[in-house]
This record gives structure tokens, C-alpha cells and sequence, in this order.
């Protein structure tokens, strides 16, 4: 593997990801902001946060594969949330979990929390984007 993550002495453990990665592969994959679209530009989930995110996380799975990466691949994350407010923690990690139900993992590579304004239109609340390290 590429990428070892770490959770330092003196850093808070955090569940859904890890504060360090260290990346040693010699190929680096850039992933779009993935939103909740399907194939066909639908938006998944209107309205609902967690299910955004479940979308977010399958479209990323989809892309990594492209690359033939995986989220163990992942170095860093980048989620930006629309009106984000710390009462909003449970859908997103609710999200999260729905993810890792229809995937199988889900990535704990270091990962940003950025609160928005607004997206490219104004049914998504979450993006969701990612680098990735390969061998």
C-alpha cells in the first residue's frame, strides 16, 4: 500500500478518518468534487443530506475504480456541506455509515470539513473530493 494513516500521539482519534497520511506511491490521482448525480445527472437524495453523502462516497468509489484505485488509495478528502452547522455531524456520519453499508469501506484517509454557501446548484448540500496515491 501507498498510503499509511496515522493518528499521532498528542491528536485526537477521530472514527471516520485519520489525521495523517503519509504517501509513498509514485502516481497521484485527483478526483473531481463528487456530488449525489447518478449517470444521467439526477440528483440523489434532494433534500436529504445522508443520502447526499452515501451518493457522494458511491460516485467517488466509481471514479477511483476509473484510476484503478480504491479508498484505501485515499490520502486526503475534502467535504464541503452547504449552510454547514455542527447539529448537521449526525447526517453526515449517518451518511457515512450508509456507505460503508452499500460499499463494503469507506475511507478514513485525512479529511477537511468546509461549510459553503452553495454548491454548483442548489439541490446538492455535499461535495465531495479526494487525492488519491498509487504504486
Amino acid at each position: 500500500m501507498p498510503i499509511d494513516l496515522l493518528n499521532p500521539e498528542g491528536l485526537p482519534v477521530v472514527d471516520v478518518y485519520r489525521q495523517v497520511a503519509v504517501a509513498s506511491g509514485s502516481r497521484t490521482v485527483y478526483v473531481a468534487g463528487q456530488v449525489s448525480w447518478d449517470a444521467e445527472g439526477v440528483t440523489i437524495g434532494e433534500g436529504d443530506l445522508a443520502a447526499q453523502v452515501e451518493r457522494c462516497y458511491v460516485n467517488l468509489a466509481t471514479a477511483l475504480s476509473a484510476a484503478g484505485a480504491t479508498f484505501a488509495d485515499l490520502a486526503k478528502l475534502t467535504v464541503h456541506v452547504v449552510d454547514w452547522t455542527p447539529d448537521k455531524m449526525p447526517l453526515l456520519i449517518e451518511g457515512i455509515s450508509r456507505a460503508r453499508a452499500t460499499l463494503g469501506d469507506v475511507p478514513v484517509a485525512p479529511a477537511t470539513l468546509i461549510g459553503v454557501a452553495a454548491l454548483d446548484v442548489p439541490e446538492h448540500l455535499v461535495e465531495i473530493e479526494a487525492v488519491a496515491v498509487l504504486d
